[in-house]
Parts: structure tokens; sequence; C-alpha cells
């Protein structure tokens, strides 16, 4: 089992200030694991929640809309969203009524992107912890938060 102490070879000045280092340790190896997860469909997993947000829409949305539900708010939503377009995984839509509003939508190759991937992902290190500890993390977060 892994031990924040023995990884980064420190010492912590309070348990409080280990779980802050632990958190942000623990995020980044996530992130580590999850760019690896997306390269071979080619997207990022920025890219990843943007599809998944048009999916749970089911019609066409707001881009502010899908740039307020990302869970890590990126400045380069707009740029993101362009790359969509061009592997031809969402669709945008002007606005008739004002043009500065512009509409995405996910398209059936961006639906059938996300099968697959929800065919192939898995979350081995999940199976760590139990659905009582997942909770508890969950809840603990929520706190800090």
């Amino acid at each position: 089992m892994g031990d924040i102490s023995k990884d980064i070879n420190s010492k912590f000045i309070s348990d409080k200030v280990k779980a802050l280092i632990n958190i942000k340790y623990t995020a980044n190896w996530l992130s580590s694991k999850e760019t690896d997860f997306f390269k071979p469909y080619g997207i990022s997993p920025q890219q990843y929640n943007i599809l998944r947000i048009l999916r749970g829409a089911k019609e066409k949305i707001k881009v502010q809309i899908v740039k307020d539900r990302m869970i890590v708010r990126a400045p380069n939503a707009t740029r993101l969203m362009d790359k969509l377009c061009e592997k031809s995984l969402i669709e945008r839509e002007r606005c008739e009524h004002d043009r500065r509003v512009v509409f995405v939508k996910i398209k059936k190759q961006g639906l059938e992107l996300l099968s697959t991937i929800d065919e192939n992902q898995q979350f081995d290190f999940l199976d760590r912890i139990t659905e009582e500890e997942a909770t508890i993390l969950s809840n603990i977060l929520d706190k800090i938060r």
C-alpha cells in the first residue's frame, strides 16, 4: 500500500498538511493515468468531459453552459471544442437571434466514441477501497470544499 511520506521522501508538520499534499499528489497521479487512457482515442480528458456533458444534455446547449459544467475549468474550452468539431465529434450552431451565442451538440460519431470508451474504461485502482470508504472519502472531499 502506498505511503505519501515514502513516495515523496518527506515528513510533514501535521497530518492535515500530509493530507493536503496527498490529495495534490493523488490528483496528479490520477490525471496522468487519465491522460494515458484517452491517448489511444485521440482525445484529452477535457475533451472527454465535454463529450460527456453534451451526451447528458441530449440536445444542443450553449457553449457557456458546457464551460460551466466542466469538472476542470479550462480557459481553452473553445479551442478544445474546435478540435472536437474538426474530428466530427460535435457540431456548432450560431443562435439566429444573437450571433454572439453559440450552441454545441454531440454528433453520432461522438456518441459512438463515448460508447467505446465506456466499454473499455476501467478503474482497477478503485478496487482497493470499499464502497463505505469511497463514501467517507467523497464526504471528506466535499467538506474540504
